[in-house]
């Protein structure tokens, strides 16, 4: 079917009859006006119902009930009967509906379903919402009822206050004039009536200039003998600030802070931590008979006292708790695992002990060190046929690095006492005896140098007796075992031995952790800054951890093994040189791995502080009569200003150490500064303000150092074996020791008489009795046994000559210098003087 402009259209259907059709849209145009004159025609389009009608009958329109676009889809069959009817009934032909409008039927009925649903939740929440407006208005109002009341009753209040104020005014003005009232009540009330109009004006006044009267002194104030009342404002206020105290109390008294009471603190910074007032805490130290102002620093004892009073609760802290925690808990037992040991090797100086773990490391430590003795402490991990590893630390043997033997000790699970058989027990190898019984670790005897001539083992075990070490060969507990380094002589039954007594020690440690240990040596590098040998003892150290040691602190840049290769972690026993420290710490330093900078700048700060107190020798402390005089005392020691620069720490604190016991009570050496690294110009500058001598060990100046010390005639000298260094200082502290005087009897004179001589003054005549009397002597007038005075001849004549000498027996004359008490009877003795030198 197409459609026309027609309005109507006509078909015949199959039974004869014709359908008629009216159009059920209907379009026109409207034309729309808009504003400055401009206009459009738009199309508008109206629908109708299509309507079917029979022929000879015209399609009526008519207006139906509007109804919902979405109608129940009925199935074919059942709709046929239905269809029937109505044919038979109207005799109308009805379409079938075809399936997509079946679908959109369906659709526009499920639509209509969901939006009757969305309307009823809408209508319920549309409801709730004006349920809480209706009660928020009813609130809102009874809120404004209550104000309204509120107002009202105050009104009334203010009122009643006015009234009674002008009754008092008038009464008492009544009683000013000194008239009474004494009329008919006809003839009172005009009069009151009167009153009432006369005062009105007057209390309309008061009323609106109450607060600017109120502290005028006027006669109705004066004579009203009625109390005051308050207003219900002053009231309100005085109860809110009552009731604000109350609570203010209440939680001042049920609240118990905790302080914290550090070793120095003011009263101001307590009565802070306690939120009480500072004027409290004065008032009772002014009872404990203490006058204390603000800012006045109290101990901890008392302030610990003033916080109990207080009813709050003291914790006392030290500085030093910024420590706690810095090397962690103690390890769970199911975390651990086996380690390497750590076996330390000491002995005296020249038995060997460099080449033995040489042989061991087939490598060669002791060619590079200077004299052929060791001077750094070494570590080194070796790794057996077997797959265990073995740590050694290398000591020297000489008396100055007796430090370094002592921190070894404590380090080391194993100690190997190497003792050489032509040589014996030695000082050195007494002392490490020593350290290995303070630290109570176990000992192996390695008696080295089997191979020579004159060698004696059996010498050894005996002097070993001696120190109370009991070879195993002669039913004792130590293990020793004769060895030579050099041929390679049972070094494989060494190694054995450190294998089954490590096994017999279980040694174990966590690695799971953050890493801590000992700083071994630590040294200042030209191209690659501070550097630090560590001994990992528990935990795993790795690159980028930031690491506390000693004093100093850093970030972990690098991690370098004894051969010399970067690695990126160390477990526990293996010692590592660790690069990115900010200064070089010093050996045998405990470090450890913190976790964050600002925990580590914490601690180095606290311990750098603490350090320099040291240094300063306790300067705050109050100057006392014994410090006094110790003072004056050390004022007359003479002392050797030394600046010393070393390679590493441990060969500079041994070099302090030596130095310190050549001191004595007249001279000193002064140590002005020391430092680890090559001399710098700073070093230069600092010696010759000091007067100091700058003495290097294995270290050079630069260009610019060796300018300044030509410039300032400061003296540098560089030393590469500790002998030579102490040699050299004590000899030049022994030229600065005051020499020995020696006194050389010579005669003695008894003076006869006593003359006067012009132009020389008095000349004692006397006679030698013992000895003989030189010219330029040094002499003692004596006098009747007690000395009178000591100086020197200045004449001496035989008869009219001047002689030199005067033997026993013989007469002559004798004048002394600057002095003329003589008399006839004393005795004149002569001596000389004999200067010694001495040395340390």
């Amino acid at each position: 079917m197409s459609e026309t402009n027609d309005t109507e259209e006509t078909k015949e259907s199959s039974n004869g009859k014709t359908l008629s059709l009216r159009r059920t849209v209907e379009s026109g145009h409207v034309k729309q006006n808009f504003s400055h004159g401009r206009s459009r025609s738009v199309l508008v389009e109206k629908k109708r119902k299509r309507a079917i009608s029979s022929p000879g009958q015209e399609a009526k329109p008519k207006a139906e009930p509007v109804k919902p676009k979405a109608e129940p889809v009925v199935e074919q069959a059942k709709a046929a009967p239905a269809e029937d009817k109505d044919k038979q009934r109207s005799g109308a032909v009805l379409r079938t509906l075809t399936d997509e409008e079946k679908d959109a039927r369906a659709q526009a009925l499920a639509d209509a379903k969901i939006r009757d649903v969305e309307d009823q939740e809408r209508a319920v929440e549309d409801a709730k919402k004006q349920e809480v407006e209706d009660e928020l208005t009813k609130t809102q109002r009874e809120e404004e009822a209550a104000r309204e009341a509120e107002e009202q009753a105050r009104l009334e209040q203010e009122a009643l206050l006015q009234k009674a104020e002008e009754e008092a005014s008038q009464q008492t003005a009544d009683e000013a004039k000194g008239k009474t009232v004494r009329s008919t009540p006809a003839e009172s009330a005009p009069k009151r009536k009167k009153g009432r109009v006369e005062e009105q004006k007057p209390a309309s006044t008061r009323k609106t200039d109450a607060p600017r009267r109120r502290g005028k002194l006027t006669i109705a104030n004066a004579l009203d003998d009625s109390p005051r009342q308050r207003s219900l404002a002053s009231i309100r206020r005085q109860r809110a600030r009552e009731k604000k105290q109350a609570s203010m109390g209440d939680t001042q008294a049920k609240r118990a802070r905790e302080v914290v009471i550090p070793e120095v603190i003011t009263v101001q910074e307590l009565a802070n931590r306690m939120a009480e007032r500072a004027v409290d805490i004065i008032k009772f130290l002014m009872k404990e008979d203490q006058m204390v102002k603000i800012n006045d620093v109290i101990d901890t004892d008392m302030a610990q006292l003033i916080v109990e009073e207080f009813g709050h609760i003291a914790k006392r802290v030290s500085e030093a708790d910024v420590e706690e925690g810095l090397l962690g808990e103690d390890d769970d037992p199911k975390t651990l695992k086996s380690r390497p040991p750590v076996v330390t090797v000491m002995g005296h100086v020249d038995h060997g002990k460099t080449s033995l773990l040489d042989a061991l490391r087939q490598t060669k430590v002791t060619a590079g060190e200077a004299g052929g003795i060791t001077q750094h402490i070494g570590a080194y991990q070796v790794e057996l046929d077997d797959g265990h590893k073995i740590t050694f630390l290398d000591t020297p043997g000489h008396e100055a690095f007796s430090a370094m033997r002592a921190r070894g000790a404590k380090a080391t699970d194993l100690v190997i006492l190497v003792v050489a058989a032509d040589d014996g027990v030695m000082p050195q190898t007494v002392e490490a005896i020593n350290h290995a019984k303070a630290a109570e670790v176990p000992m192996i005897i390695a008696i080295n140098k089997i191979d020579k001539p004159e060698a004696d083992a059996t010498r050894v075990r005996n002097e070993l007796l001696q120190h109370e070490i009991v070879p195993e060969s002669l039913g004792g507990d130590v293990l020793e075992i004769e060895v030579s380094a050099t041929q390679g002589t049972n070094l494989d039954k060494l190694l054995e031995i450190i294998t089954l007594q490590s096994e017999v020690l279980e040694l174990t440690a966590n690695p799971d952790r953050y890493a801590d240990g000992i700083v071994v040596e630590a040294k200042l590098d030209r191209g690659r800054g501070p550097l630090g040998t560590v001994l990992v003892q528990r935990g795993t150290l790795r690159v980028g951890d930031i690491i506390v040691a000693g004093a100093e602190w850093g970030k972990v840049r690098a991690l370098i093994n004894d051969t010399g290769e970067n690695i990126n972690e160390a477990g526990p026993s293996m010692p590592v040189e660790v690069l990115g420290l900010n200064g070089a710490p010093e050996a045998g330093d405990q470090f450890a791995v913190v976790e964050t900078e600002a925990r580590a700048r914490e601690i180095t700060e606290y311990r750098q502080r603490k350090r320099r107190d040291l240094r300063t020798g306790g300067a705050s402390e109050r100057a006392s009569l014994e410090n006094m005089m110790s003072q004056l005392q050390e004022a007359g020691i003479q002392e050797f200003p030394i600046l010393v620069k070393a390679d590493v720490q441990g060969s500079a604190e041994a070099i302090i150490g030596a130095l310190d016991k050549l001191g004595t009570d007249e001279v000193r050496a002064a140590i002005v500064h020391t430092g680890v690294g090559g001399i710098t110009e700073s070093d230069i500058a600092l010696a010759a303000a000091s007067n100091a001598v700058v003495m290097g060990f294995n270290v050079r100046a630069n260009a610019q150092a060796r300018e300044a010390a030509d410039r300032d005639h400061t003296e540098i000298r560089y030393y590469s074996v500790i002998y030579n260094l102490i040699d050299d200082v004590k000899a030049a502290m022994s030229g600065m020791l005051s020499p020995t005087l020696r006194e050389e009897f010579l005669g003695n004179a008894e003076i006869l008489e006593v003359f006067n001589v012009s132009k020389i003054g008095k000349v004692a005549g006397c006679r030698v009795t013992e000895g003989n009397v030189k010219r330029g002597a040094h002499v003692r007038l004596i006098r009747d046994d007690v000395v009178i005075h000591e100086g020197k001849l200045s004449t001496l004549k035989r008869f009219k000559d001047e002689v030199k000498e005067v033997n026993s027996g013989q007469e002559c004359g004798m004048a002394f210098e600057n002095y003329q008490d003589m008399k006839p009877g004393d005795v004149i003795e002569c001596f000389d003087v004999e200067e010694i030198e001495r040395t340390l």
